[in-house]
């Protein structure tokens, strides 16, 4: 790969300039583009409606996907965990969730994450760097590739590896070759991403309209969230809410909350009550996540009685309440748990 990028780097108007720079009419962009997101290539020697000496020139300057599966790790409930190399050697991972409906891919956007929530594992590992857009998207093209028929990917969630509003410019970017009917053609109301609050980004993403939004809230109030959450120093709970009660929803849209229930940290009833009157007026539906545990974790999971009355005191004043099972657990590929150990694997 010495001297060759990534082909998923460049986008539609910097490739149609490429192949016309070569003497090629301009459509050729558009069959590049059907054999890299619809078809799924893995070389250029397979594009083969393209003429000889383009597919050479392609393979002198470019190559596909910077996503090399380093390993496959299975849970006991189906879910995937799938440890991508870079080609400098940093790992990152995406989990495939397969449903009775759908197949959900969750999708990093960083190596290592700098939000340092108390709770997740990856905040632990640290931050390495941004990923490319080439690399967000060969995630996706990887797993599709290697889940082939027997899981067509339906769902993409960023809530991987990563704060994706720190790497706003290359998320956007692959947001919209994963968006356009160039290029996957996933509809943005099957693509959710989820953000610590980062404020100054919600509004911006929100006129872009090309995913969901999810708010990876957590507590109530800004003593336990900073307590927990340190990236809430530079975003208050008010200033959260407020960009949320801005922010540009279609019709039947809402914006998720999801709170990790920590036990004795923030799934006091008083904590739901709280909740309750913060989210007042949002169109919303909560994610509620009992914590995972991990080896060296600071918290514990509370007991289902708890979180049943913590859930049901949410029902009581009409919000949509989701208690979210968390899935491969005994691989650490369950919410906050990427990077951590796969000991436990099978």
């Amino acid at each position: 790969m010495k001297n060759r990028k990534s082909i998923l780097n460049v986008d539609s108007t910097k490739l149609k300039a490429y192949v016309e720079s070569l003497g090629q009419p301009s459509f050729r962009a558009k069959q590049i583009s059907d054999w890299l997101y619809k078809k799924n290539t893995p070389d250029f020697d397979g594009m083969k409606n393209l003429p000889v000496e383009l597919r050479e020139k392609l393979k002198e300057t470019y190559f596909i996907s910077p996503c090399r599966l380093d390993d496959e790790i299975l849970s006991r409930d189906g879910a995937r965990k799938f440890i991508f190399e870079l080609p400098d050697g940093v790992k990152i991972e995406s989990v495939l969730i397969p449903e009775d409906d759908r197949a959900t891919l969750c999708v990093s956007s960083q190596a290592g994450c700098a939000m340092g929530c108390k709770f997740c594992c990856t905040g632990k590992r640290g931050f390495t760097r941004n990923l490319e857009t080439s690399e967000i998207l060969g995630q996706v093209l990887e797993a599709k590739r290697i889940a082939g028929s027997d899981s067509d990917i339906t769902n993409l969630v960023f809530m991987g590896m990563g704060e994706p509003f720190e790497n706003f410019s290359n998320l956007v970017k692959a947001l919209e070759t994963i968006t356009s009917p160039d290029g996957m053609n996933i509809p943005g109301r099957r693509i959710t991403v989820s953000t610590v609050g980062l404020t100054k980004k919600i509004a911006e993403f929100g006129k872009l309209g090309l995913a969901r939004l999810a708010i990876s809230l957590n507590a109530a109030d800004d003593v336990t969230r900073k307590s927990i959450m340190p990236a809430d120093k530079r975003n208050p709970i008010s200033a959260i809410m407020d960009a949320c009660r801005d922010y540009p929803l279609k019709a039947r849209e809402r914006i998720t909350f999801e709170y990790v229930l920590l036990n004795g940290v923030n799934d006091r009833e008083e904590d739901a009550w709280k909740l309750c009157g913060l989210l007042s007026g949002i169109p919303c539906k909560i994610n509620l996540i009992r914590f995972n545990e991990y080896p060296g974790a600071e918290f514990t999971s509370p007991g289902m009685e708890r979180v049943e009355l913590f859930r049901s005191i949410l029902i009581k004043r009409g919000l949509d309440v989701f208690l979210r099972s968390s899935r491969g657990q005994d691989i650490s590929a369950a919410c906050g748990r990427l990077g951590g150990s796969t000991s436990e694997k099978q």
